[in-house]
């Protein structure tokens, strides 16, 4: 039998209520981290995934899809026998000839959840109530999303090419210009609105820029809350091979495409790891134009590597909270 956890104990940052932005394994990371040091923590997750499992699921019940959501739930399951157990169970995928084939348990779960329950916040706090999670998952929007691209692509590179879907964009041959919503004035979920209102601090990426990250900041009233809530920003920038969506971009590159997309948004720390600052000076400046200041500090598992270390990722949060 497996014993519950005892509720986690408050953290060394003051346990400040944090809101995490993004989706699928950028998302994940951060919630990994942040769970570490503070126990006020609500993951806010991208809806617009079309593929997979969860394309399949959102096709066949026309509901939200559930993976990105599942992955972080399960980012959020404690590091103890009960959490370790349930994060396995969710991300475990059938294998087989048939239909449940590739299909992730916790997506079935949480769809059956919402099936039966009929409410997508409701559904989600049950499935964290059950895995004991630290911390809430919510999602972005209370409808499933369509994402937008145009694109150069390296067939046609003098003239735009829109491309739909998540999945259609995250392949794409070619460079992505600008993404949008598709409906473009989503309905945000209330107590999405609200976390970021009463938040200390935001976090916005790691993650795929346009697919993931940039979403975040293309609903109408979560901007709204972004722009007027009294939180702290921070954006943690990807790692080396992490998003195949802006290869070729550099750091200072992405930064350029948030203010793009989010251009009254203001930052007040960007975070990097050392293995993706080529000109410190250059990409300081840049971070500043956004109102941030520059910490650079190892947060991959190793240098080489495009996987976030969880331990490192909660130092470097926990620094820049203390600076504040």
């Amino acid at each position: 039998m497996i014993a519950r956890p005892d509720p986690v104990d408050e953290r060394d940052v003051g346990d400040q209520r944090v809101v995490a932005l993004g989706g699928g394994h950028g998302l994940a990371a951060s919630l990994s981290a942040l769970r570490r040091i503070t126990t006020q923590l609500t993951g806010v997750v991208t809806v617009a995934d079309n593929g997979g499992s969860s394309g399949r699921l959102r096709d066949e019940l026309g509901g939200l899809p559930p993976g990105d959501l599942r992955m972080a739930l399960a980012a959020l399951c404690g590091d103890d026998e009960w959490g370790r157990t349930w994060a396995d169970v969710l991300q475990h995928r059938f294998a087989s000839s048939g239909p449940l084939d590739n299909h992730a348990v916790g997506n079935l779960l949480i769809a059956a959840i919402w099936d039966i329950f009929g409410d997508h916040v409701k559904g989600l706090d049950l499935v964290g109530e059950l895995l004991g999670a630290q911390g809430r998952v919510l999602p972005m929007a209370a409808v499933p999303l369509d994402i937008e691209a145009d694109v150069h692509l390296v067939e046609a590179p003098d003239r735009l090419t829109v491309v739909r879907g998540q999945v259609q964009v995250a392949a794409v041959d070619g460079q992505v210009i600008s993404v949008r919503l598709v409906p473009e004035d989503p309905p945000a979920v209330p107590e999405v609105v609200e976390a970021v209102q009463h938040a200390e601090w935001v976090t916005i990426g790691p993650g795929s820029w346009f697919t993931s990250v940039m979403p975040t900041l293309l609903v109408p009233q979560l901007r709204d809350a972004l722009l007027t809530t009294r939180a702290r920003r921070a954006l943690v920038l990807n790692l080396p091979g992490e998003d195949s969506e802006t290869e070729g971009l550099s750091p200072t590159d992405h930064l350029e495409v948030l203010a793009a997309h989010a251009p009254e948004l203001g930052l007040d720390a960007v975070i990097a790891d050392p293995s993706v600052v080529d000109d410190a000076g250059h990409l300081r400046r840049a971070a500043a134009a956004l109102g941030a200041t520059l910490h650079v500090a190892q947060v991959g598992r190793d240098p080489d590597s495009d996987q976030h270390d969880a331990a490192r990722l909660a130092a470097a949060f926990a620094a820049v909270m203390r600076q504040a």
